[in-house]
């Protein structure tokens, strides 16, 4: 009696596969008690002939896949689990899951057949299951009998699926026996590229888009204008470009890739500050004190042009991207740096005093500034944000109730902690410096964020320092963004920036989609990263 230990997946399942004489067989209770049957029979009796039996594989219970981010919840099964092979078939219920189709096709070898209502051996099926009620970011994913079927309420949620299958697939591996249930803690999962202050290629933002899309983020914010350039090709202001930027056909060709990614792009235009780009070209808008001393990078919010140059800007940017979310910027306006901005810009004062009243302020100005661009850009149905230290305490005009809340610090002055904007019932974006801000040279006291610190430390909660909001405005966080800014543009290339942001773009994704402690360790999940490449 032979006893052949089966392999059928590393760190799936194994199976037995008892033989008896080569022959196969079960050496199990069935085989005893049948022997015993046939020992007891009458002598009179001959015995009849023993069916000679097939082989039997018996499965223990699968595991958990392991994925970046973590799948929520896994209901194991006994089976063999499943491969991709040459020549099997993806099939999808509806024409609207086309491209998820092709595109897993494509990545795990497989045939691409379209709408097909029967049943193969190895396929891989993708269908929307209806369910309006649920997260339309949510999927499940069944493993059984030899084939996948992956459905969600829409075709995000089945396409985060194919990327667990990817992953799960990845370089020989097995995708486990049963059900996986999963979905995002947060609508927002994002990464911020600052292309204004370094000039990053096309190529390089396309391989961050695919990499982006196979760990389930859904936002690419693109911070194009600064002091330092103004990185898209623009037909309404061709003189404020800088002489290194993206062609809009190029930036096109990105938001197609990342449209198929479930990627929406996050543009900002950064106002009334950090327009040095601009104002090169437009030195006449140029906020200027009352000595006549310019002030780098702000407009001069109390002339009617400068109002005009950016509207002009949003609009025309606005019908390049599609999507939701815009970034209007609003930070570190320098006017409100000084001790008494009134005094230091009469000409800012006397505009407020015109439009708001006899007691208005700047700043009571620079929110109105704020509104006006966010009337701008709500007329293209966009949804703005502004960073946090664009909102100001003890003002008699307010920003719009709309305005979303992209908060990064807490050391500016006057600065606001979270629960403000929280008890106020803004919906808030979390970018906190102190783990998420990755700076080019680690200017002023910046340090490189660790993928570890991210993983063991923060959660969406965590907005500002290293203290988490209580739990009841958990639903006002929408998400949050890992985001790369280049104050010292030329202390790392392109190369290096991918290789620092890797593990915390990975930190970063599992604690957007899943909060709660991970289950692996941090030495656990840096070598799934590594084996999954």
């Amino acid at each position: 009696m032979a006893v052949a230990l089966v392999v059928v997946a590393a760190g799936v399942s194994l199976g037995l596969w008892a033989a008896s004489g080569g022959d196969g067989g079960s050496t199990g209770p069935e085989a005893r008690s049948s022997q015993g049957a046939t020992a007891a029979a009458p002598p009179d009796q001959a015995p009849e002939a023993a069916p000679t039996p097939s082989p039997t594989r018996s499965y223990p219970l699968s595991e958990a896949p392991r994925t970046i981010p973590a799948v929520r919840d896994h209901e194991p099964a006994r089976g063999p689990g499943w491969k991709p092979e040459k020549g099997n078939r993806v099939v999808v219920d509806d024409p609207a899951l086309a491209d998820e189709g092709r595109l897993v096709a494509g990545e795990l070898g497989m045939a691409y057949a379209g709408e097909k209502g029967d049943k193969k051996a190895g396929d891989l099926r993708l269908a929307l299951n209806g369910d309006k009620g649920a997260n339309p970011e949510s999927y499940t994913m069944t493993v059984r009998d030899g084939r996948v079927e992956i459905d969600g309420p829409s075709d995000a949620g089945v396409f985060y699926g194919t990327r667990t299958l990817k992953q799960e697939t990845h370089d020989g591996g097995t995708a486990p026996e049963g059900v996986v249930k999963d979905e995002p803690a947060k609508p927002q999962r994002g990464f911020m590229l600052d292309i204004a202050r370094k000039n990053f290629t096309a190529g390089w933002i396309e391989d961050r888009v695919r990499e982006l899309g196979d760990l389930k983020f859904n936002q690419l914010g693109l911070h194009f204008s600064d002091d330092q350039g103004f990185r898209i090709e623009s037909s309404s202001h061709p003189e404020i470009v800088s002489q290194q930027h993206l062609s809009k056909a190029q930036v096109r060709k990105i938001i197609d890739l990342a449209r198929s990614r479930h990627i929406t792009i996050v543009p900002e235009i950064d106002s009334p500050g950090h327009l040095g780009a601009v104002l090169d070209a437009h030195p006449d808008l140029q906020l200027r004190t009352a000595q006549g001393s310019a002030v780098q990078g702000a407009i001069d919010i109390s002339k009617a042009e400068s109002a005009e140059i950016v509207d002009d800007l949003l609009n025309e940017y606005a019908d390049l991207f599609p999507g939701g979310p815009w970034h209007l910027g609003g930070d570190e306006y320098q006017a409100l740096t000084r001790s008494n901005p009134e005094a230091s810009f009469p000409q800012l004062a006397a505009a407020a005093r015109e439009r708001y009243g006899s007691g208005a302020t700047v700043a009571d100005l620079t929110t109105g500034w704020l509104n006006d661009r966010a009337d701008t850009v709500r007329k293209h149905q966009r949804v703005p944000r502004a960073w946090n230290d664009g909102f100001f305490r003890g003002t008699s005009v307010q920003a719009a109730e709309d305005i979303q809340v992209a908060y990064w610090t807490g050391k500016e002055i006057g600065a606001r902690a979270p629960l403000e904007y929280l008890e106020a019932g803004r919906k808030v974006i979390n970018y906190n410096d102190e783990f998420l801000y990755y700076v080019l040279g680690e200017p002023q006291t910046f340090v490189y964020p660790t993928g570890q610190r991210i993983y063991e430390q923060w959660t969406p909660r965590v907005l500002r320092g290293t203290a988490a909001v209580p739990a009841r405005y958990d639903g006002q966080i929408l998400g949050g963004s890992f985001a790369v800014w280049c104050d010292l543009a030329n202390s790392q290339t392109e190369a290096q920036v991918a290789a620092g942001i890797r593990m915390p773009l990975r930190a970063t994704v599992q604690k957007l989609w899943d909060p709660d402690r991970p289950e692996l360790s941090w030495t656990e999940f840096r070598a799934l990263a590594d084996r999954l490449g």
